[in-house]
């Protein structure tokens, strides 16, 4: 059963991993087209997107092999988001120009990533001691 949490935790980290990944790299490299249609996008928030991506997937690996570093590569993503939410709104109150989504999609992003850290502490570091 624990074996099974975990593939599924993992399935799911990997998948929005992936799919953050090829959104932000299609931002960041103007991939099919996708640039034009993120509209007024705020580049930090893209850069830092695209890392977290990175560790959703050392997190993903780290959850299929029951690993308790799983907790490091969260920890990473929701720093780097959080800065980047600072960055947000600084750059917000500048006058810069930015989609009204993307405050809520952080908001997301956030949460996301402490709902998996929550998870790992309680199904990897928990079982492993």
């Amino acid at each position: 059963m624990k074996k099974a949490l975990l593939y599924i935790i993992a399935t799911l980290l990997a998948a929005f991993g992936l799919l953050t990944l090829f959104l932000s790299s299609s931002v960041i490299f103007d991939l099919f087209g996708i640039r034009a249609k993120e509209g007024n996008y705020v580049l930090l928030v893209v850069w830092a997107n695209f890392l977290s991506s990175i560790m959703y997937l050392f997190a993903a690996y780290g959850f299929m092999k029951n690993k308790n570093w799983t907790i490091k590569p969260l920890g990473i993503s929701a720093v780097i988001l959080f800065f980047a939410f600072i960055g947000l709104f600084i750059h917000l109150n500048s006058g810069g120009v930015y989609e009204s989504k993307t405050i809520g999609a952080m908001l997301f992003r956030m949460t996301v990533t402490v709902v998996f850290i929550i998870l790992a502490f309680f199904v990897i570091s928990k079982n492993n001691k």
